[in-house]
């Protein structure tokens, strides 16, 4: 249950056995079943999840539209880090597309991570550092590419998720409506 998510810590910092049964302490098994929120709009983001299987989708509501921005899966990280750091209210929320076993870390039981395990707050800069660089490119490529660019981009560095979220939900992360999809993907597969 646990060696997904501490071989992901391994990737940013080095754990010796005590720093492993620390971690492994702190963290607390969840499941969300389909359709189940890990957070929804209107409330604090209380926890730190890590996905060892399972898909979730986060989105905004726009006038009423469900406007996707992003997903997580396997071996990735979730949370609104503004709520959570902040203790302030989402206007993100963040819906299960697949039955999704996380486990799952308290802000107060992060920061007791951050002091106690060695090069705890370092593991901390280094992946708040992956979350701002992936969503600065994010919105780079939404305002500097067109949409069948950030299809292709989805493709290549997402392209296991193509088979399990629903077409309409990549067309809303694509900035676009789902007519507009199947006709890029109808143009890409002539090509």
């Amino acid at each position: 249950m646990y060696s997904q998510l501490i071989h992901r810590i391994k990737q940013y910092i080095q754990l010796s056995d005590s720093d492993i049964t620390v971690i492994e302490t702190l963290f607390d098994k969840k499941t969300l079943v389909k359709g189940e929120f890990f957070l929804q709009e209107g409330k604090i983001c209380r926890e730190l999840g890590f996905i060892n299987k399972g898909l979730v989708c986060y989105y905004v509501t726009v006038n009423g539209t469900e406007v996707v921005h992003n997903f997580a899966k396997e071996h990735e990280f979730i949370c609104n880090y503004d709520s959570f750091i902040n203790k302030t209210v989402s206007h993100k929320n963040v819906i299960a597309l697949e039955h999704t076993e996380m486990l799952c870390i308290s802000f107060q039981k992060l920061q007791q991570l951050y002091k106690t395990i060695s090069s705890g707050e370092r593991f901390g800069r280094l992946h708040m550092e992956d979350v701002y660089t992936d969503a600065i490119n994010h919105i780079i490529s939404f305002y500097s590419s067109s949409p069948q660019q950030r299809y292709r981009e989805f493709v290549q560095n997402r392209k296991e998720l193509l088979l399990r979220v629903p077409q309409y939900y990549i067309a809303s992360y694509l900035g676009i409506k789902p007519q507009s999809l199947s006709r890029i993907r109808k143009r890409m597969l002539k090509a």
